[in-house]
């Protein structure tokens, strides 16, 4: 077995090989509307020549009050499908699986959006003197939690209808169903807060109706944090548990990463300050999991070497998944298909050595975005651009394009989702 291995998942998919496009936060939603257009199609195009055997989309928000940025694109009841359609023809045009990664932001959305702020409780983002770039939530009510999980089946659906093969449920990085999985954000006493299987409720509900919306043969995948890398947060022992009850959900793969804002483990750094791998950042973690996992695994997180993703599967690791090296390069796993040797290719962003690491970590999210947005215009990867400086343009882009979504969601307010 090697990487260009094709692989059967539970559900019956079939990947064509084991290395996966791991989802980015391409922040390309085209205004009004927060809908892909011809620079997703492009970059998906370009991702889909490259030979990865399952692309998955970055973040769709299944619910249009609620987004982490003014450049996320939405799919909710009120959305037009032929844009999604397009973008799925693209994505799949070299044979691929394309799944489109499904997400509530919850807490994490910056101060100055429109829309709503919710949480499992009241308990806001802690950033030190970058707190305040963060909105204070409101604790969900039960109404909200059901319009929530029938929102996520709905999104799910839509995506069935316009050509995806699969979803991916996003409940790592701090998002909204990783939240409630999270002992330091979910102190809710209720039936949705207390013990794991509470706190994980959430999750395997939306689970549920979105198995109920879509087709047995669609792919229904989870991605989760082997965990939070925050003292007394979600753990390893409890990311176990969660993953022992995924495999009896109908879930096909489940994705490992790690982190959040207050803790941006998958950009290799934690607040607990635990020494992580230079590279496969999880791998270890990973390997607690393999043996009693009882649906495949995929690991993602600083993997942009061949030698590196060999390790991984030689290790037990079902699926390789790869972000900024492809970014980058998207042709990568077929020039490694092809023999050709890679190793002088840079795969990385630059590592700042600032003294504020938020910023930091900011800062080389704007630097990958910005090789998002020229792959998706067809040119090259600029290497030696100023991340500081990009980060200073998308701010200031992003002001902009806040009153433009502010605008569009005052004229088409959200649906009512169905009962879930």
């Amino acid at each position: 077995m090697d990487l260009f291995t094709p692989l059967e998942l539970p559900g019956g998919t079939t990947l064509p090989n084991r290395l996966a496009k791991a989802a980015m936060e391409e922040s390309l939603a085209s205004q009004p509307g927060q809908l892909p257009d011809a620079r997703m199609e492009q970059l998906y195009a370009r991702w889909a020549r490259g030979g990865a055997g399952l692309i998955i989309t970055g973040n769709v928000m299944v619910d249009r009050r609620a987004l982490t940025s003014p450049g996320t694109i939405v799919l909710d009841a009120g959305t037009p499908l032929e844009p999604f359609r397009r973008w799925a023809r693209a994505a799949s045009s070299g044979g691929g699986r394309v799944w489109m990664q499904i997400n509530h932001p919850g807490r994490q959305v910056r101060s100055g959006m429109p829309g709503t702020v919710w949480a499992p409780s009241d308990i806001r983002i802690s950033l030190g003197r970058h707190t305040r770039l963060f909105a204070r939530p409101t604790a969900m009510t039960e109404a909200d939690i059901r319009a929530t999980i029938a929102r996520f089946a709905v999104t799910a659906r839509l995506a069935e209808e316009a050509g995806f093969h699969g979803v991916q449920v996003h409940a790592a990085h701090g998002y909204l169903l990783s939240q409630f999985l999270s002992p330091l954000v979910n102190r809710r006493t209720d039936a949705w807060g207390g013990s794991l299987d509470n706190r994980a409720r959430l999750l395997t509900e939306v689970l549920a109706a979105v198995r109920e919306q879509v087709s047995p043969g669609f792919a229904v995948g989870v991605k989760l944090n082997a965990a939070d890398f925050q003292r007394g947060g979600f753990d390893t022992e409890e990311a176990a548990e969660v993953i022992r009850l995924l495999g009896g959900l109908g879930v096909d793969l489940v994705e490992l990463s790690g982190g959040s804002v207050e803790s941006p483990a998958s950009m290799g750094l934690t607040s607990d300050h635990r020494r992580l791998e230079r590279e496969a950042y999880f791998l270890t973690l990973a390997e607690r999991f393999l043996q009693t996992a009882t649906v495949p695994l995929m690991l993602t997180g600083g993997i942009a070497r061949r030698a590196t993703a060999e390790k991984a599967l030689a290790r037990g690791v079902a699926v390789v998944g790869m972000a900024t090296a492809l970014a980058l390069h998207p042709e990568l796993p077929a020039r490694w298909q092809a023999g050709e040797d890679t190793a002088e290719v840079t795969t990385t962003a630059p590592r700042l050595n600032w003294k504020d690491r938020e910023l930091a970590c900011a800062a080389t999210l704007s630097w990958v975005r910005h090789q998002l947005d020229r792959a998706a215009r067809g040119t090259h990867p600029r290497l030696r651009a100023s991340a500081g400086l990009l980060f200073m343009l998308e701010s200031l882009r992003n002001r902009r394009q806040i009153h433009t979504y502010g605008t569009w969601l005052t004229q088409n307010p959200a649906p009512e989702p169905p009962t879930a």
